[in-house]
């Protein structure tokens, strides 16, 4: 048996005072030039994000200036992990919470809040500062309303850098022994990056803040070309802004970098996959432009960055193959035909399908597992059926409750298909869809997978 040589923390009082104090790992077997590239593990706080740092931080200082009272309710915008970090710290001490989350949001932090008894609104994404709809004027505006109510405001509150100004620095710069030459954040609200760069100037001043940004967001081009642009859109999630926050001091930076989506979430999966570190969307993008940093360097450097958050958040999207295709975010060969409307292809064995013998709940599970609304049915590889969720309600709707889903799919399934080949135009799906059909697509006799109307949607976005 081998025994631990690590000695484990005392027990805790509360899972408060497990905040903080995250673990350093030295990455090995990625290409960061002559430099050594360190994480620190902020997925290790209890509530699994550096946003339980700024919580604890901020209701602290509600608490103590008399704004936020016994029993009060804390309101406010968030892109899932603040709002987690003030659940994690505000149910411990009895607080009710109501978050406003933007519809992009990754559906397990949706479900984390509600599963803790989060109060959380979801409102648009695609509207700016200033709309009503946009999520920190409609915090801002329900907190306003409501009786007891404390909008925290991480983009304002000086309790979001002063947590990392006091904490997070510090243990860096003790982790690396004193030596730390650069850091690369990411900035949402923009306290990580203000704080740590406030802290080092004192205790470090040779640490340089470096940047790494989702293409799409304004801060890389205000940085490293001076340039106002307007903001676009990215999938990655809690980093990158439409504007500068009050809490964003972008003097510290002293290198910005832009990194698309696509090379955040392979990264991410390279961090997984080469590490065994499990992060989330903006620990990919922070390690890709740390990365990039690492490779310029002439001489040898220690570079620290941050995993932000756990990437078990993001298993619908980040480390799920047929999300990243539909996002456009995959490298896959591209055909030029209807092929390439295929989300999930039979030849990868991403389609989900089931056989004839197979029972209804066999396909039932299948449908829910998978979210979509049909199967194909495959004998022995060949195509001979589809059962979608009317031939499955038609199916059990008037048989016996024992006898309702142990039927075979093949006595529901709709064997009479309408199929393409992939070699006919986009305009021969539209007939299908208006009949509320999928596209069943071949390649003469071989099927090759299905289109649904969100599959061609999601085309159509794609080449806008």
């Amino acid at each position: 048996m081998t025994v631990s040589k690590l000695t484990p923390p005392p027990v805790a009082a509360s899972a408060l005072e497990l905040i903080g104090a995250t673990p350093m790992v030295e990455l090995h077997g990625f290409e960061a030039g002559r430099c050594r590239l360190f994480v620190k593990l902020e997925s290790a706080n209890p509530g699994g994000s550096i946003k339980d740092r700024i919580a604890l931080s901020m209701i602290g200082a509600a608490e103590k200036d008399g704004r936020l009272e016994p029993g009060g309710t804390i309101v406010e915008a968030t892109a899932g992990n603040t709002g987690l970090g003030l659940a994690q710290v505000g149910l411990v001490k009895g607080y009710r919470l109501l978050l406003v989350v933007p519809d992009k949001m990754a559906r397990e932090k949706i479900q984390h809040l509600r599963a803790m008894g989060v109060d959380v609104r979801i409102t648009r994404s695609d509207v700016g500062k200033g709309h009503p709809e946009y999520y920190q004027d409609m915090a801002a505006a329900i907190a306003a309303k409501l009786a007891g109510a404390v909008y925290i405001n991480q983009f304002e509150n000086p309790a979001n850098p002063l947590a990392h100004e006091t904490t997070t620095g510090p243990e860096i710069l003790e982790q690396m022994g004193g030596d730390v030459d650069a850091v690369v954040v990411g900035v949402g609200s923009g306290g990580t990056l203000t704080g740590l760069g406030r802290f080092f100037a004192k205790a470090s001043p040779k640490t340089q803040m470096v940047l790494a940004d989702p293409v799409g967001s304004v801060l890389a081009p205000l940085v490293e070309r001076g340039e106002r642009v307007e903001a676009g859109s990215w999938v990655v999630e809690g980093i990158g802004e439409d504007f500068v926050p009050k809490n964003c001091d972008l003097s510290f930076v002293t290198k910005a970098y832009e990194i698309p989506d696509s090379e955040s979430i392979a990264t991410a999966r390279l961090l997984l996959t080469r590490a065994g570190i499990l992060g989330g969307s903006s620990s990919g993008t922070l390690l890709a432009g740390a990365l990039r940093y690492c490779r310029e360097q002439t001489a040898p450097k220690r570079v620290v960055t941050l995993v932000c958050d756990t990437g078990s958040r993001y298993l619908s999207k980040v480390y799920n193959d047929s999300w990243v295709a539909e996002q456009g975010l995959a490298s896959r060969e591209l055909h030029g035909d209807l092929r390439d409307l295929i989300a999930r292809g039979s030849a990868s064995g991403e389609t989900v399908t089931v056989g004839p013998e197979d029972t209804l709940l066999t396909a039932y599970n299948r449908m829910r597992q998978a979210d979509v609304s049909q199967l194909p049915v495959l004998d022995d590889g060949r195509l001979i059926g589809l059962i979608d969720e009317s031939d499955l309600l038609e199916a059990v709707e008037d048989r016996r409750q024992d006898a309702r889903f142990n039927q075979p799919v093949a006595a529901a399934m709709t064997a009479k298909l309408s199929t393409l080949q992939a070699s006919e135009p986009l305009e021969a799906l539209l007939p299908i869809f208006e009949k509320d059909q999928v596209a069943i697509v071949l390649d003469g006799h071989e099927f090759l997978g299905l289109i649904t109307r969100i599959d061609l949607i999601n085309y159509l976005r794609r080449a806008a």
